[in-house]
């Protein structure tokens, strides 16, 4: 009998370990989001109002608080000029470890109103224009980026996460304006990160 239980216990020891290994893996999740921009910017800024079209993603980490952004945006003056195209250019956006906060509180109202949502806010770690540092931005990038992410309830025939807002401040809303650029959420999803 002792024989059997000294090779039962480092096999159980093993199983054991084993088991708890892949309940942690489970249990560490992200969130991705991403969604389209469709906007323009305010006729006050400079060349302005521009034509905003782009793709962003948002990853969010729970365990840790934090959130990664990225968006690819093309602009033009299209709106002013009469001929498509006119002074086009490219903006790509990253904030990285930015902090999440579960409320709406300061995020851009809608009509209808949205009712659920949190927001991302940090110092943008990456901004471009055409793929160099943006002529406005500083180098390190010093503008700051408000993300909220709304929509409805979570009851039938709403969609709870429809709606993102950016909000630029510093050296940034110069050229995008202070006002919130508008998008659509076209998926969320959560992802199991296994270890």
């Amino acid at each position: 009998m002792s024989r059997s239980v000294s090779w039962a216990v480092p096999v159980l020891a093993v199983l054991m370990l084993a088991l708890g290994t892949g309940v942690v893996g489970q249990e560490r999740r992200a969130v991705h989001f991403s969604g389209l921009i469709n906007d323009y910017s305010p006729s006050s800024v400079k060349g302005g109002p521009w034509e905003m079209h782009g793709a962003w993603s948002l990853e969010l980490h729970e365990e840790s608080g934090t959130a990664d952004f990225s968006a690819a945006l093309t602009m033009s003056d299209y709106g002013t000029s009469g001929q498509p195209g006119q002074n086009a250019h490219t903006h790509h956006i990253k904030l990285t470890n930015a902090t999440i906060t579960w409320d709406m509180t300061g995020c851009p109202t809608f009509s209808p109103a949205t009712e659920t949502g949190f927001q991302v806010n940090g110092t943008v770690s990456l901004m471009t224009g055409n793929g160099s540092n943006a002529p406005f931005e500083t180098n390190p990038p010093s503008s700051t980026l408000q993300i909220c992410v709304t929509g409805g309830n979570e009851v039938p025939y709403s969609v709870p996460h429809s709606n993102v807002t950016l909000v630029f401040g510093g050296p940034a809303s110069t050229h995008f304006g202070s006002q919130a650029v508008h998008g659509v959420v076209r998926k969320a999803d959560r992802l199991t990160e296994h270890w």
